[in-house]
């Protein structure tokens, strides 16, 4: 069989900050592990957002679960509903044109089985008009995957710590420490990619494991909180933009402040119109 070069074929640029039209496809990821080029991936949640990360060349857009945590006032990702997830997925497509935009999966929406997963993936597939969904779990969410990807939708496996499983753990603790559990997220993602996987996320795993695990594979990993080996890092957008309260995660890095530049402008706003600054003469009509 003919080996098919890379999308940059297709495309003339690489995943980040490219300049074509056309849609990121799983083949462009593929084609960037080939070529050993690290990319990014934020979350999204709106059309607003979607389109300013879209164009800043962003090329793969996750619709997380976390909006749970960070949109929906929810404590954990465990409330959120397919109907949500499809909502906001729908108007992150709507707002790119460019990003691949994957949908997660929330808790109870793949767990039954192979067709369960297979009816909500195919309803994010169509309703919402999301290019791959993602998954939690490794060896057993294999025959989940593995049911998708022959069905035609491109599924992005998540290991390690798997936030839908927080009342299991009874927190957030970090994933694959010790000879058993490294053994067995080194099986999780070998399961994941035998099971057709076009990448799996590592999320709260050492750095050194990670590595291994990225060498291991012919699929790319993404990493959050796994250290700088992996082949593409995510992050949560308010995270990364400074919009969360309080602290945040020792692995996120802040890159704004925006929560405190919006709250400086509704503040200005709020003393204009006390003082009657706002609307003035040019803001009015006559």
């Amino acid at each position: 069989m003919t080996h098919v070069t890379p999308a940059r074929k297709q495309s003339g640029t690489s995943l980040y900050g490219g300049t074509s039209s056309r849609r990121i496809t799983v083949r462009d990821i593929a084609a960037a592990k080939e070529r050993g080029e690290k990319w990014p991936m934020l979350t999204a949640y709106d059309a607003m957002t979607a389109s300013v990360f879209d164009q800043a060349g962003i090329p793969v857009l996750l619709v997380g679960d976390s909006m749970g945590n960070c949109h929906l006032g929810y404590e954990s990702t465990v409330p959120v509903t397919m109907d949500e997830i499809a909502l906001l997925s729908a108007a992150v497509v709507r707002g790119t044109r460019r990003s691949l935009v994957v949908g997660d999966l929330p808790f109870g929406s793949y767990q039954e089985g192979p067709v369960q997963a297979l009816r909500n993936a195919t309803r994010l597939v169509k309703e919402a008009g999301v290019g791959a969904v993602k998954l939690e779990g490794g060896e057993r969410s294999a025959d989940q995957i593995e049911l998708l990807v022959r069905s035609g939708v491109p599924v992005m496996a998540h290991i390690g710590l798997t936030p839908q499983s927080v009342n299991a753990y009874g927190g957030y603790p970090v994933q694959g420490r010790g000879e058993e559990a490294a053994q067995q997220l080194l099986r999780d993602a070998k399961a994941v990619q035998d099971a057709g996987a076009f990448a799996v996320v590592l999320e709260l795993v050492p750095a050194e494991l990670a590595a291994e695990v990225t060498r291991s594979l012919h699929i790319p990993t993404v990493g959050i909180g796994a250290g700088p080996d992996c082949d593409g890092q995510v992050l949560v957008w308010t995270d990364m933009a400074g919009m969360t309260d309080g602290r945040v995660p020792r692995f996120v890095k802040q890159y704004a402040q925006l929560r405190q530049g919006l709250g400086d402008a509704a503040r200005a706003f709020a003393e204009d119109v006390v003082g009657g600054a706002y609307p003035a003469e040019e803001h009015s009509f006559h």
